[in-house]
Parts: structure tokens; C-alpha cells; sequence
């Protein structure tokens, strides 16, 4: 019997149903050992040895693997063919060895692309050894990663309060983050006119043409304000226009190549609204179910086997027109920086299984996987783009009219890739490309039939979604395809940004930790020495560098400057990093004051301030003056505290501050020894100027009495705590749902409240079984046919079959859960089940105490040997 391993329970199932009884295929559930999370688990005193430990979550499944190698005359390493998998293979043999249960046939090692019976079975045919270049790599990624992040955090706690952590990608990341917020808060807007006609051509039809000439000089994109523009509206309103020329230039457009991780990140972003981690996972679900090739790829080509059939089909399908279906097969290379096209792009395994019906996330995919696919061996687009030049009489003022027409659709009838967003102010000739022309000649006369002038003010460049992130990421050689989605998560979840409307927004403590990074680390967030480290690390894969050598040699720079760094006091690298952000802290003016003059007291100067909390700015004049203002507010410099009002009880002023926590309200000032009163605004509220006063007022006044109770005469009052809004009743409570019923609910509607949460808490918090609150229908379970739900528990959503619960992993939306996920979660939920029913048996056996002394006794030794047996299965 051979044993074949492999990560997930599902790639796991599918492979045991090719291989047949002579083998017996087990999952790894992902990594096995990993780098514990303290000091000393990379030594670089010991020429960087690396002290691993089992995951505490690995260890059923390291006891299952150890059992059947028991059994085994060989293993099989079958993990993915990629860095990560083949490392995972190592840590697999490693631990093997430890343990002394590797079999005496030994381990090999198999990688295919796809999960299909037939690259499964060639891969069986074709064992070999693990690849020690690729090892390496993995070695010298996971020790550069845990070097920066465990010495250069530390630095960041001690020396810039609030921040949480740095990382050798992950803050080269957010630094593009924040200078595309720097971009914008510098961008000035500029006015500019645009003067646009609708044209009527000689046989009736109407087209738009924009001024271009004015006075017999061509127009820039600056060179009209308002007079001017409405001067030569009324211009060409009383002219006739004579076209003078008439271009006509064919253009080609080319189909994209198949997708990589990248792209597929990317496409998915701008046409399904998927984020990168989303992505992976229903690409995972595509690939462990054999519908996709391996879905963490920077290759843009495919199989040759792969290509013919994909012509066929076109061939079949569309036909074999020179305009259809081109002479020879599309040969596509990456030209994204440090690709290294070890694997095929991402592609169907089976192309005559088409796209079904766009029900699921996971439908939705793999049709934009098939329709890329194919398209990327379709031919090209032919197009005619037609520029079109009128002038008046005396020939002053010309208009432009621009647009294009589709001769042949070659790809565009199955897929045209989605394009970023660029700047509405671009002033660019193909900005009117799509539109349609009529057929017009040198001498035809045409009249305006709408002449309008409008005024534009240029806009700052957009920020960053997740598609134009990982776009900009691949173009630099930031980081690996696999990595970005983990990347973007940690951003998120450090609180260094945040996401709104599917657009990354630098957040304070991202941009002071980006700040100090530049100031003091300057090389190690720089794009090129990022790369350039990522190409060192592509020669260790490749065998051509050692990868010690390059620890030694990063470890000798960085070591050094962390250290001098952590020498320097608190006080000095907050005066640094002011005169560093100065420019953004305290911009000029513009009327020659002093930017920095302390807009309260007019005697202090304002400086940037480290505290507990993190960064924020203050005055020289403190304690007598207690201005503050947080690091960043929009904009850079803030006005400070917003009034709102008076309080039409107190009459006290009400204002709109930011602090530690976010943005809240306070009443006055408070007086000695008294704080004032204050109140956090709810995310569901929105306070931004006097005309909130009453929304101010009705949080300040908190908690409402609704009334009382008509069973035990005690108060019911509504208020906002720290898990949201709530009822409260002698001693016990019940949730609202939203800020508005706080002030909204009645006597009725908190007494049933009060009642019902009292009937959860006494049936255990939970609801009973057979009616908990389903989130989502998946739809039937693929063997069992059982209808497979996402439901509400106590401790957070999980999925059902009615005979098995998994819990939804950290971190993933329900919503967003699809049933091939669901089937994967439900399955590993199911194998680990047995391994806890088959311990209770032994627990019964406690009876046989009552026996004599000498059978108890006799009982002892061996229950001290059970904990002597934990080592084996423990790390070593």
C-alpha cells in the first residue's frame, strides 16, 4: 500500500477515486509546522537555524498520517506544485523522520497542474525528489520575513506608539497606500472649459465634435476660462462648419493572455467585485473539484494539448475564418517583473465543459476562467478609427470629432478585458472612441444643432482598489502572486487602512509607521530594493544563489541600523518624524502666517506628539493651553473641535471632536476636577456640522428611560455600550438593532425584547434545534443530495447538512460562502468526528475501580505512560 499525502480533504477524496484501493490518500490540511511566534525561532548567531514546531490544530491529522505510514511500503508526497507545496512536502518528510514512521520504501515526490485522472496517474508514473532550490527559497522567505517582522516591530512599539507590526512586503505595500493618499491631499484642482457641439451631417445624423482650434491656434487643455469659452460657443453657434479632412487608420486589438493569480485577482475585482482572499478561495474550490489548472501561477502560457483543444473549439463553435480563428496558435510570454512561468496559466482542465448558469460564485468564475481562455486564442479585433476635422468659413475655429467601428470582432464576441479607471479630467483624443461617425467626405457642410460650453476642475488620481493594488504590486516585483491576498488582509486588519466603496484609504497609524519607515528605514520600504530581493530569492529557487549567503548578507545591513535605532529616546524620533512630516502636518498658508501658530491660544507653536494612544498634535503651551488635534484628519491640517451648537438645556456648547477612538461629541468644557460630558458617534449615525445639534444632543443625553415595566415597576431605559445598542432592566438586558431604536422604541416593543433575550440566556443562548436562522441556501449536497444552509449559531455562522456542523473560517462572510466551500468545510468537519467517538469506549471502563487493589494498582503504570507517549506526537 502507498501512502499519498496532500493538503485538503476534498483534493484528497477526488485523488483517492483515481488511484484506486492500492493506495490510501490522507490531507495535511495545509502547512504542518511553522516558525513559533517568539524570539529565537531564526538565530542568526547560529548561521540562521530555524527552530520549527507543529501547529497545535495539526495535531489528528500528523497522528493519522504517522498511523498509515505504519502500514505503508512507501509515501507519496503529492502537495501543491508550487513553493508552499513543496515546502509543505519537506516539513511532511522532516517530521516523518523525527518520529522514525517513515517506511522503509522511503518518500517520493509528485506535482501535477490539474486534478485529473489522467495528469494524476502520469504524475504517479513520474515520481522524483524533493527540489532543495525550492526549499531553499521557502527557508530563506519565511526567515527574511520573520527577521524584519521580529526585529523591526519592536522598534515600532517602543518608539512610535499604536503601531502593531512591520513587515519586509507588507509595508512596502501600504506605502503605496499612503502616497497615493499624499497624491491626492496635494493635488490642487484646476479649472478648465471644454466647448462641444452636436453636429448635424448632410444626411441627417447627428455626431459630437469638441473645439480644437481657436483663432487658428490649437487648443491645449488649459488655454480657455469662461470668456473665451463662451465666446466661441456663440461662434460656432452662428457658423457653419466645412469638413476639411477626413482619417481613416485600421487598428488591431489583441486578446489578453489567460489568466495568472494576478489577473485573475485583478478581473475578478473589476467584474464580479470579488476581494483577492474571496478569489482564492472559490479558485481553490474550482481546482480541488478538477474544473481548473493549479490557481498560483505567474505563467501566461498553456499546454499544447490544452491549446488544440480550445482551437477546436472555436473551430466548432465559431468556425475557422482567418477573422475567427488565426493561422497559428497564440504563443503568450509575462511580462510582469520577476515572473517565473514555472506552471500553465490558470485554464479549464476540460473545455467541453462549458460555463452553467451564473448562480454562484464559484459558476461566476470559472466562466470568466473559460471565456478568457478561450478568447486568448481567437484573433484579433479589427477596428477603423476615423478622426474627422471641421472649420468654419474663414477657417479660425475647427472642431474634432473622434470614433471608431468594429470591422471584425475577432475576441470581443466571448470577452473584452475590463479596463482601470483613469481620471475623468484625461484630456485624450480617444476620449470619444466608442462613438459611431457618420459617413462623411472633404467638402460636406454641417450645421450645430447644440453648442454647449462646461467648466472642469482636474481630479486627483484615484486611489488604489484591490485589482489596481495588485497591478501596480506585480509591475514593481513587490511580493509573489500567492502572497497579495494575505498582504492586503494584514493591512486591513492592523487597522493601517481601511476599505471604503472598494477603495483603499490610508489610515493615521499607516501612514505614521510608513512615515517612520522612510525616515529611519528608508531602504527596506524602497520598491527597487524589494525587488531586487525578490529576483535574489528567484535565483535561490532557481539553484543558482545559496540562500544562507543571502540572509547573511541582509542580516549584516539590517541588524545594525535596528539597533541603532532602538538606542535613540522616544523624544528624539518624534522630533525627527516632525520635521519629516511637516510639510504634511503644517502646510503653508498661503497668506505668509505662521502654519504651525496654535489656532486657540495664538501664542504656542503646535508639534507632532507621541502618547499611549499613538501620534496626535499639540501645543507648546501645555498644560495652560490644551490644544490637540489628531495626526491625520482629511485634508492634513485640522481646524480642530467643530461647533455644532448649544445644548437648549444647559446652554453649554456643543462640538465635534476626534480622539484616541474616533470622532465623539462633548457638551462644554467640564470644570475643575469634572470632566465634560461626552458621547462616541455610532457608525450608523452621521455628525458632521450644526445641522446634526439634535443628534448630538440625543447621544449626550443618554441613557433614554422608555418607561417602567409594567411586572416588576423597575425603570427600562435604552443606551449605546461597547457591543452597540441595548435595552437594560434591573440587572438584565436584551440587543437592539440599530442606534434609532434607542430612541425610537416604545413600552411594547421592550418589554418583548427583555422577554425574549431572558428565554435565550435560559435555554443556553442558542437557538433549539431545527430553528436556528438560516443566512444563506447553498443548495444540495453533490453526493448526498441533503440541502446544505448557512445558519446562525452562539458562537458565529456555520454550515449544515442536517447531520454535520462546520464552523464558517475566521474572517470569511457567510454571504459570501459558496457549496463547493461549504462541501470542503463539511467533509473535514466529518473525518475529524470519529477520531472523538472512538475515545469514548476507554472512558467507560471507570467502573472497573471497584475491582481489587491489585488490578487498580495494576492500572497505574499504564496511566503514566499516556502522557510519556505526547512527545512523539508533539514538536520536536
Amino acid at each position: 500500500m502507498q501512502l499519498v499525502i496532500v493538503e485538503s480533504p476534498a483534493k484528497a477524496k477526488t485523488i483517492n477515486k483515481y488511484l484506486g484501493p492500492s493506495y490510501e490518500v490522507l490531507a495535511s490540511f495545509g502547512h504542518v509546522r511553522d516558525l513559533p511566534p517568539r524570539d529565537g525561532s531564526v538565530n542568526p548567531e547560529a548561521d540562521f537555524a530555524m527552530a520549527w514546531e507543529v501547529s497545535g490544530d495539526r495535531a489528528k491529522q500528523l497522528s493519522a498520517i504517522r498511523e498509515a505510514a505504519k502500514r505503508a511500503d512507501s509515501v507519496i508526497l503529492a502537495t501543491d506544485p508550487d513553493r508552499e507545496g513543496e515546502a509543505i512536502s519537506w516539513h511532511l518528510l522532516e517530521w516523518l523522520k523525527e518520529k522514525r514512521a517513515l517506511p522503509k520504501g522511503g518518500a517520493s515526490r509528485v506535482t501535477f497542474n490539474e486534478i485529473t485522472k489522467s495528469a494524476v496517474t502520469r504524475a504517479m508514473a513520474a515520481p522524483r525528489d524533493l527540489d532543495q532550490p525550492l526549499i531553499d527559497a521557502y527557508l530563506a522567505r519565511r526567515a527574511l520575513d520573520y527577521l524584519v517582522g521580529f526585529t523591526l516591530s519592536p522598534v515600532l512599539w517602543r518608539k512610535l506608539p499604536g503601531a502593531k507590526s512591520a513587515g519586509r512586503v507588507q509595508s512596502v505595500a501600504l506605502r503605496l497606500v499612503v502616497e497615493r493618499e499624499r497624491d491626492i491631499e496635494a493635488h490642487r484642482p484646476r479649472e478648465y472649459w471644454r466647448v462641444e457641439a452636436d453636429m448635424i451631417a448632410p444626411a441627417g445624423q447627428t455626431f459630437r465634435a469638441r473645439l480644437a482650434v481657436l483663432d487658428g491656434k490649437k487648443l491645449g487643455q488649459f488655454d480657455l476660462d469662461n470668456v473665451a469659452a463662451n465666446a466661441a460657443r456663440e461662434a460656432i453657434e452662428k457658423n457653419g462648419f466645412t469638413v476639411r479632412t477626413v482619417e481613416t487608420k485600421p487598428v488591431s486589438r489583441n486578446p489578453a493572455p489567460p489568466f495568472t493569480t494576478s489577473t485573475l485577482q485583478q478581473e475578478a475585482s473589476r467584474r464580479l467585485g470579488f476581494n483577492a482572499s474571496h478569489t482564492m478561495r472559490v479558485a481553490q474550490g474550482l481546482y480541488e473539484d478538477g474544473r481548473i489548472t493549479y490557481m498560483r501561477t505567474d505563467g501566461v502560457q498553456i499546454a499544447a494539448e490544452a491549446m488544440h483543444a480550445v482551437r477546436d473549439l472555436i473551430a466548432n463553435d465559431y468556425g475557422s475564418s482567418p477573422d475567427v480563428l488565426p493561422e497559428k496558435p497564440r504563443i503568450y510570454t509575462a511580462k510582469a517583473k520577476n515572473a517565473q512561468e514555472a506552471h500553465e496559466a490558470i485554464r479549464p482542465t476540460d473545455f467541453s465543459r462549458r460555463p452553467g448558469r451564473p448562480d454562484g460564485d464559484a459558476e461566476k468564475l470559472y466562466a470568466l476562467i473559460w471565456n478568457r481562455t478561450v478568447a486568448s486564442q481567437m484573433a484579433s479585433a479589427r477596428l477603423e478609427r476615423t478622426s474627422i476635422d471641421l472649420y468654419d468659413d474663414d477657417g479660425r475655429h475647427g472642431l474634432r470629432a473622434t470614433g471608431q467601428v468594429v470591422i471584425t470582432p475577432g475576441f470581443l464576441v466571448l470577452y473584452s478585458e475590463a479596463r482601470d479607471e483613469k481620471p475623468k479630467d484625461a484630456m485624450a483624443d480617444d476620449e470619444d472612441d466608442e462613438a459611431r461617425l457618420p459617413r462623411l467626405a472633404g467638402g460636406d457642410r454641417c450645421a450645430s444643432k447644440h453648442v454647449a460650453a462646461t467648466q472642469h476642475f482636474t481630479e486627483p488620481p484615484p486611489r488604489f482598489s484591490e485589482a489596481t493594488l495588485v497591478k501596480r504590486m506585480e509591475e514593481l516585483g513587490i511580493g509573489r502572486p500567492s502572497t497579495y491576498a494575505s498582504i492586503l488582509t494584514t493591512l486591513r486588519d492592523r487597522a493601517y487602512v481601511r476599505v471604503e466603496k472598494n477603495r483603499f484609504h490610508a489610515e493615521e497609524k499607516g501612514r505614521l509607521v510608513t512615515a517612520f519607515l522612510e525616515r529611519f528605514f528608508a531602504r527596506y520600504v524602497e520598491y527597487d530594493f524589494t525587488a531586487g530581493l525578490e529576483t535574489q530569492l528567484d535565483d535561490v529557487s532557481a539553484g543558482d544563489a545559496s540562500y544562507l549567503e543571502l540572509l547573511r548578507a541582509f542580516w549584516a545591513d539590517f541588524q545594525p541600523k535596528t539597533a541603532e535605532i532602538m538606542e535613540q529616546r522616544p523624544s528624539d524620533v518624534t522630533a525627527a518624524l516632525d520635521e519629516y512630516l511637516a510639510p504634511f502636518l503644517f502646510p503653508e498658508t498661503g497668506d505668509d502666517s505662521d502654519p504651525r501658530l496654535c489656532p486657540r491660544c495664538s501664542a504656542g507653536r503646535l508639534s507632532l506628539k507621541t502618547g499611549r494612544f499613538g501620534a496626535f498634535v499639540a501645543c507648546s503651551n501645555y498644560p495652560e493651553c490644551k490644544y490637540t488635534r489628531p495626526f491625520a484628519s482629511e485634508g492634513g491640517a485640522s481646524e480642530g473641535p467643530v461647533e455644532l451648537g448649544a445644548d437648549p438645556v444647559t446652554a453649554e456648547l456643543i462640538t465635534l471632536r476626534s480622539g484616541r477612538f474616533g470622532r465623539f461629541v462633548q457638551r462644554g468644557e467640564g470644570s475643575e476636577g469634572e470632566k465634560p460630558a461626552r458621547a462616541s458617534i455610532p457608525k450608523d449615525v452621521s455628525i458632521t456640522g450644526p445641522e446634526d445639534l439634535d443628534w448630538a444632543v440625543k447621544l449626550l443625553n443618554l441613557p433614554r428611560t422608555v418607561g417602567t415595566h409594567p411586572e416588576t415597576g423597575e425603570t427600562i431605559t435604552a443606551s449605546i455600550g461597547r457591543y452597540g445598542p441595548y435595552l437594560a432592566h434591573a440587572g438584565k438586558y436584551g440587543r437592539l438593532t440599530s442606534t434609532a431604536d434607542v430612541f425610537e422604541i416604545g413600552m411594547n416593543a421592550a418589554v418583548v425584547n427583555l422577554a425574549e433575550a431572558a428565554a435565550a440566556k435560559a435555554s443556553g443562548g442558542r437557538p433549539q434545534r431545527g430553528v436556528a436562522t438560516a443566512l444563506a441556501e447553498l443548495g444540495a449536497h453533490p453526493e448526498t443530495g441533503v440541502a446544505v444552509r448557512v445558519l446562525a449559531g452562539r458562537y458565529g455562522a456555520y454550515v449544515s447538512d442536517g447531520t454535520t456542523n462546520a464552523t464558517l473560517p475566521k474572517g470569511s462572510e457567510p454571504a459570501d460562502l459558496t457549496l463547493a466551500e461549504a462541501v470542503v468545510l463539511l467533509a473535514a468537519r466529518a473525518a475529524a468526528a470519529p477520531a472523538k467517538k472512538g475515545k469514548k469506549p476507554a472512558a467507560k471502563k471507570a467502573p472497573a475501580k471497584k475491582a481489587p487493589a491489585k488490578k487498580a494498582a495494576a492500572k497505574k503504570p499504564a496511566a503514566k505512560k499516556a502522557p510519556a507517549k505526547k512527545p512523539a506526537a508533539d514538536p520536536a
